[in-house]
């Protein structure tokens, strides 16, 4: 039932649409309004959104009245007003009192686990057997939680002028992905 192949190619298609390494810039961002981030809780917490909507998120979303395309459609909009932040170099997202909340949203979802991993889960499972696809997504959070924990390094070999510049261009990548995410979805709505 394990198969090499099914892992490698479902693990660069998640390594794809997570994009753990164009997020760097918005995880720094995130570091310095929260004052750290919980690498370890961001990465577990974001495992287990990816391995249970594996299972339940179509039934889930069935049962609540939402299709995939409005799932992916909302989860474009949280992903432009990230965008507009990095890009504009304003804050449209409120700091929480608790820090450790930002570890959980909107870093493990939906900037980890979001909605463009959702429904690339979902079209995995129709190709891939169930257990290679959960192995795919381990490996891809080991890589996500070594990013997160060399954020501060990354920061440091960047500088700030680096960052800025880095956080301009990827929050444009960023807008980008959002709006084709919003045009693919909007016209596949069940309306």
């Amino acid at each position: 039932m394990v198969n090499i192949k099914e892992i490698l190619t479902a693990g660069m298609i998640l390594f794809a649409v997570i994009d753990i390494v164009g997020s760097i810039p918005i995880i720094i961002s995130l570091r310095a309004k929260s004052g750290h981030i919980q690498s370890g809780k961001a990465s577990i917490v974001s495992c287990f959104i990816m391995i249970g909507f594996l299972f339940v998120g179509e039934e889930i979303l069935n049962l609540i009245g939402i299709d995939v395309n409005s799932f992916a459609v909302a989860g474009a909009f949280i992903i432009f007003f990230m965008a507009i932040e990095m890009v504009l170099g304003i804050n449209l997202y409120k700091e929480d009192d608790n820090p450790a909340t930002t570890s959980i949203v909107p870093l493990a979802f939906p900037l980890i686990a979001g909605a463009g991993t959702m429904t690339s889960l979902l079209s995995l499972r129709a190709e891939f057997h169930v257990v290679n696809i959960i192995i795919a997504i381990v490996i891809n959070i080991i890589f996500v939680y070594i990013v997160l924990k060399s954020s501060k390094k990354i920061e440091a070999v960047l500088g700030p002028s680096g960052i800025s510049i880095i956080r301009k261009i990827f929050g444009v990548v960023l807008l980008a992905i959002a709006v084709k995410l919003f045009a693919t979805n909007i016209n596949q709505m069940v309306i």
